[in-house]
């Protein structure tokens, strides 16, 4: 998985009660576009750093 800043990062609710999410990726660790991420989500604006599991992908941004 490799993303930029302006990404956008969509987390599956996989599990029971889980629902999905997305954010904005605000910051990247990386040179290589690696994880982790720190990410702006959308439905509280928080922001965290990100190790995305199997249900999570990335969608470019605009450039």
């Amino acid at each position: 998985m490799r993303a930029t800043v302006g990404d956008r990062l969509i987390v599956e609710g996989t599990y029971g009660g889980n629902v999905r999410r997305e954010g904005v990726v605000v910051g990247v660790e990386h040179a290589d576009g690696s994880p982790p991420y720190r990410v702006r989500w959308l439905d509280n604006g928080h922001e965290s750093l990100v190790y995305p599991g199997p249900d999570a992908r990335v969608l470019p941004g605009r450039r």
